[in-house]
């Protein structure tokens, strides 16, 4: 593609687009649930529970809404 070579950007970069998992949804699920029942939590609570409780091996980038 011309405008890549002319802008300097790779067409891969270019035409790049994210895969949505249906996991955005479960995690966004449990995000909820946890944050209706518990509303004094914050992130850092909410992210160890989901990890070490529940036993999710999320890191805190998928799990951050």
């Amino acid at each position: 593609m011309l405008a890549c070579r002319t802008f300097g950007v790779s067409e891969t970069c270019f035409r790049y687009g994210p895969k949505l998992k249906a996991e955005n949804e479960e995690i966004a699920d449990l995000q909820v649930g946890l944050t209706d029942a518990r509303r004094t939590w914050g992130f850092g609570l909410c992210f160890l529970h989901l990890r070490n409780v529940k036993g999710h091996p999320w890191n805190h980038k998928r799990v951050y809404p």
